[in-house]
């Protein structure tokens, strides 16, 4: 059985960074909302409660009782769950007198185990309202900075495990130390042996894919990205036989990417059926604006076309998806009280008239993640380094109505982009590009004629798991003559322009 650490989401931003770093230690780290029971099993090793956009002492704020974890495990508090610890056993939370916030100088004995092999003045970040004013009784501070007097505290008592509390963040990229404190509380406190690799991670989900499937058959939804064709392989390695992979051409795909992905599958050896619906979706999108109704077209459109598919072949009981974490994270709800940002045409179940189950077996990897167990699984780099892609693909990179002369339009200009990233070199050292149409058009000239045309956006990030991003600073000369060869050879464009937002705040697609 797989050693877990149970993470409790009270809304952080951050909490899906901690999950991060503590799978960076080889343990397996699983985000639970903090609005549902928590139960504990042997292959729990330990509990962190996150931070949260709450205050400990608001009405509303979310206060389960970690009491009856830490009788089990050990508990690990980080800003508001620090605080929300500090006041369930006794302890005073107060407004500071100056936000605490950003870079601060950690203080700490040499002798404490949370915090060995961390430098005696080591960078950590603050990001809170609120501090502790007094500790509970039978608690010792083990950490302060020049501004607060209780950075780090333990708990001791008898009948509860270790209990320790943070008021900065170990898991954000400023706390230069953060990752070391984390893994001294994964292997000093909690005692965990480190068994998550992406071999582990292959073996127990084709074992659990088996015992789930059974004898009856599965359908998988392909796309030609990461996500889907690692799924889709290690449903094949537990199925075999048993998988039908379907891609849809939606005629919202890169230019020329239903053959090339086509083609690509069958020298992997999966069983796909190619299916040309373009003129469905285009039908279905017609007069549509609304880039949320737009998602739920297309989404709804994709498990049409499946249940037809699988109507196709008898026994079919599972539907198979690339579904991965951030998907999860954006779509739903799931992680305590965050805010829903956009659907994923592969995120929150099926309707019930479609008689199939679920089979997500990457739900809840990230992207980087992914990318090593394809690697596991001796899939080619080749599409392992491939680029996220949307699942409304074109869809939602078009802005406003799309028609068939746009999606031509978009894909033109898209694969200049592309292939220039590649023929110099940068592709790789991008997370994810793309090209934007907008829907305004300005006036250009071209020779000695006034032209009327459209705007093409020029998006590249970089990042390691899309759940923040940072906007790619490319050469001048690089997008310039990009620039230059898509107003040239794309006739119905007449400017280029190059997105430089980073998510947050924007997101990394436009809709």
């Amino acid at each position: 059985m797989t050693e877990k650490i149970l993470i409790i989401d009270f809304g952080s931003q951050y909490t899906q960074l901690i999950a991060r770093k503590v799978r960076e230690c080889n343990v397996y780290g699983e985000i639970h909302p903090c609005t549902k029971p928590v139960t504990t099993d042997d292959s729990v090793k330990g509990i962190i409660l996150s931070g949260s956009p709450f205050s400990v002492n608001d009405s509303q704020a979310p206060k389960p009782d970690f009491r009856m974890l830490a009788e089990k495990v050990p508990v690990l508090g980080v800003c508001y769950g620090a605080q929300l610890i500090a006041q369930t056993l006794g302890g005073e939370v107060a407004k500071s007198r100056h936000r605490e916030y950003g870079r601060a100088i950690l203080k700490h004995s040499d002798n404490e185990p949370l915090l060995e092999a961390v430098s005696a003045k080591s960078q950590v970040w603050m990001s809170h309202a609120d501090t502790i004013v007094r500790l509970p009784e039978n608690c010792q501070i083990v950490a302060t900075t020049d501004d607060i007097p209780v950075a780090a505290f333990k708990y001791s008592d008898k009948a509860l495990k270790a209990v320790y509390g943070l008021q900065f963040h170990p898991e954000v990229y400023h706390s230069t130390e953060g990752l070391q404190i984390l893994k001294n509380f994964l292997m000093n406190i909690c005692h965990c042996t480190q068994d998550w690799t992406p071999a582990a991670f292959v073996h127990e989900t084709i074992k659990n894919i088996q015992e789930q499937v059974g004898d009856s058959r599965v359908i998988m939804a392909l796309s030609g990205g990461v996500d889907s064709t690692v799924a889709a392989t290690l449903i094949h390695k537990a199925a075999g036989k048993k998988l039908r992979g379907v891609f849809v051409d939606n005629g919202l795909l890169r230019k020329d990417e239903f053959k090339q992905v086509l083609d690509a599958y069958q020298h992997i050896g999966l069983n796909v059926t190619g299916v040309d619906a373009k003129d469905r979706f285009y039908t279905a999108l017609k007069g549509v604006i609304n880039p949320e109704q737009k998602r739920k077209i297309i989404g709804g459109l994709f498990i049409d076309i499946f249940q037809e598919e699988a109507g196709k072949i008898p026994g079919v009981s599972f539907l198979g998806q690339g579904t991965i974490y951030p998907d999860v994270i954006e779509s739903v709800s799931v992680n305590g009280p965050s805010a829903t940002i956009k659907s994923h045409h592969n995120v929150g179940g099926l309707p019930e008239k479609m008689h199939l189950k679920l089979i997500e077996p990457l739900r809840f990897l990230f992207k980087d993640e992914v990318r090593k167990i394809g690697k596991e699984i001796g899939i080619e780099d080749s599409f392992l380094q491939r680029h996220p892609f949307p699942g409304p693909g074109l869809g939602i990179r078009i802005l406003g109505e799309v028609t068939a002369e746009k999606v031509t339009l978009l894909q033109n200009a898209d694969a200049i982009y592309i292939q220039s990233l590649k023929e110099s070199g940068l592709y790789n050292d991008v997370w994810q590009a793309g090209t934007i149409l907008l829907p305004v058009q300005s006036v250009g000239v071209m020779g000695d004629e006034r032209t009327y045309e459209y705007t093409a956006a020029l998006r590249a990030v970089t990042s390691t798991d899309g759940m923040t991003a940072d906007w790619a600073h490319l050469p001048y000369d690089f997008l310039a003559k990009v620039s230059n060869d898509i107003i040239n050879k794309v006739e119905g464009i007449n400017r280029v322009v190059y997105d430089i937002s980073s998510k947050p705040p924007a997101t990394i697609e436009w809709e």
